[in-house]
């Protein structure tokens, strides 16, 4: 690039030995122009020629453009602004006008799909194919993906339930050694508690816990955690009831593990005198009618529309479908008033949940003549578990249901409950529960499929007395998003779910709230393999 200025000083001529830019002259007037104008021309243009020359160099580099330097200035710089369309946005357009086609078509029979990205570009590039037919095998792949993951997800559902409804080895073994123990260890037999405390298994003056499981384990937890939590252990009674196949192994860890001060009665339903099939007819049909018997241990998959469920949906069928809730043990709570006839107040806990708080203060809530103190579950922080209101339990097609319910009406939640045992016997609780259940089994379990809860929630209506969430926080076995400063304020957390803490599918950021009270020092533990 050169700069000619005449001798007369009236042009100055900027030119360019490359031959897409044109000479450019500036002519100055014939007058005579002054030093100082001069000196601003020069000035100017000073600042004017490094422009000059960067666009002589773009062009000079994309020549092959055949534009003006303007032209490509503005190409790059404004293509809206000069009303110049960008070539890649031509393509997307294009593009998105081909995917549009396509996705109306059929995908032909048999076509052969890459595995992977790189082989699609690979295929691109040995077939030639065209955009239509690229955009074709792109959908089709994605499509084919898609269904894979769905159904990988159903797998994991399935597995999960099996997994959840298993015992797991460690457990089972921790069952038969204590078993065994039960029958060669005289000390695993000593009476409990011992025959001078046995009038305070009916003192109202203590506080009486009900624990109803088949988990020795868990209720080493439930037990443990509730006498180091509480400010009070020698005015602490549990009632722990289980079947009859683990009563020895049950009495024996509590018979060699004292929780002294606090006292542990450990009973078997059989040993329950008011517990007989005539007044529990309900429950001897559940366990005994084929179809019910089906429902919770047959083929899941079988007759299950997985292309039009949720996986959400699938996994909320999964979980009403299991077999605990066809055991005597999970419909025990609601026979608490005529097992414990001399009992006032007892707090009723499920076996998974872990106490953390000192709960003596609940014997001295006021629940204003109701019956059951519980935490709602349709207010709180936690939208994913504490959003259940009744229309998350039942089927609100069903014209009973319809008829009866508001599916609006706020739930709570079992697994820690007060109840008001003297003012429960003179109401028609239990009846209302059998009646409701009976109407379930004649309609094959059309109003509702989750539990004990639905008709706990039915019988218990106008009963309930709502008590502070701070007590009872759920959800811990099927959300993995807790807050975990919030576990650790509550009184009780509970790991209602299928990732119990016990199983390997639980929550390991979770689990440490509940093996903090499992004692892996004792040899039992140890020796069953049940590890930290």
């Amino acid at each position: 690039m050169q700069l000619h200025i005449s001798p007369s000083m009236r042009s100055i001529t900027i030119s360019s030995s490359n031959e897409f830019i044109d000479l450019m002259k500036i002519k100055v007037a014939a007058r005579h122009i002054s030093y100082r104008t001069l000196f601003h021309t020069i000035l100017i243009l000073a600042f004017l020629l490094p422009f000059v020359f960067i666009l002589t160099a773009v062009v000079t580099l994309e020549g092959v453009n055949k534009c003006s330097s303007f032209d490509c200035f503005g190409r790059r710089l404004g293509p809206r602004l000069l009303g110049r369309i960008d070539d890649s946005e031509r393509l997307v357009r294009d593009f998105y006008k081909i995917l549009n086609e396509v996705s109306t078509q059929e995908i032909p029979d048999g076509l052969k799909l890459p595995d992977s990205f790189s082989q699609l570009v690979s295929d691109m590039k040995n077939n030639h194919y065209d955009a239509k037919t690229f955009a074709l095998v792109l959908r089709a792949m994605v499509e084919k993906f898609e269904r894979d993951i769905r159904e990988s997800k159903f797998a994991e559902l399935m597995n999960k339930h099996f997994a959840a409804s298993s015992i797991p080895k460690g457990i089972h073994c921790l069952s038969l050694r204590l078993t065994d123990e039960y029958s060669s260890n005289a000390h695993a037999r000593r009476q409990l508690p011992s025959p001078e405390l046995l009038p305070v298994l009916s003192d109202n003056a203590y506080h009486h816990f009900v624990l109803a499981t088949d988990n020795i384990l868990a209720a080493s937890v439930v037990v443990s955690s509730a006498v180091q939590s509480s400010s009070k252990p020698e005015k602490i009674v549990f009632h722990v009831i289980t079947d009859k196949k683990t009563y020895a192994g049950m009495h024996s860890w509590f018979a060699l593990n004292s929780v002294a001060p606090a006292i542990v009665e450990v009973k078997s339903v059989h040993q329950f005198d008011w517990l007989t099939r005539e007044n529990v007819p309900v429950l001897e049909a559940v366990e005994n009618h084929n179809s019910i018997r089906d429902y919770y241990h047959g083929n899941h998959i079988a007759g299950a529309n997985l292309s039009e469920t949720t996986p959400r949906t699938f996994a909320s069928k999964l979980q009403s479908r299991s077999p605990k809730y066809i055991s005597l043990l999970n419909h025990l709570r609601i026979y608490l008033p005529e097992l414990f006839p001399n009992l006032d107040k007892v707090v009723f806990l499920d076996d998974d949940i872990v106490i953390q708080k000192d709960l003596s203060p609940l014997w001295d809530i006021d629940l204003n003549g109701k019956v059951n103190g519980a935490v709602e579950t349709c207010r709180g922080e936690d939208v994913w578990v504490m959003s259940k209101r009744l229309r998350n339990y039942f089927n609100f097609s069903h014209p009973l249901i319809a008829k009866h319910l508001d599916p609006e009406e706020c739930a709570w939640a079992y697994g820690m409950n007060i109840f008001d045992l003297r003012t429960w016997r003179k109401t028609n609780i239990r009846e209302t529960y059998h009646s409701w259940l009976k109407e379930n089994l004649k309609s094959n379990l059309t109003m509702w499929k989750l539990g004990t809860l639905p008709p706990a929630l039915i019988a218990f209506k106008g009963h309930v007395q709502p008590i502070d969430s701070s007590w009872h926080m759920l959800g811990l076995g099927y959300q993995s998003k807790t807050n975990l400063e919030n576990a650790k304020k509550a009184a009780v957390i509970h790991y209602n779910g299928q990732s119990k803490p016990w199983l390997e599918i639980g929550f390991e950021h979770l689990r440490p709230f509940w093996t903090k009270y499992v004692n892996y020092s004792n040899d039992f533990i140890k020796n069953c393999h049940i590890l930290e």
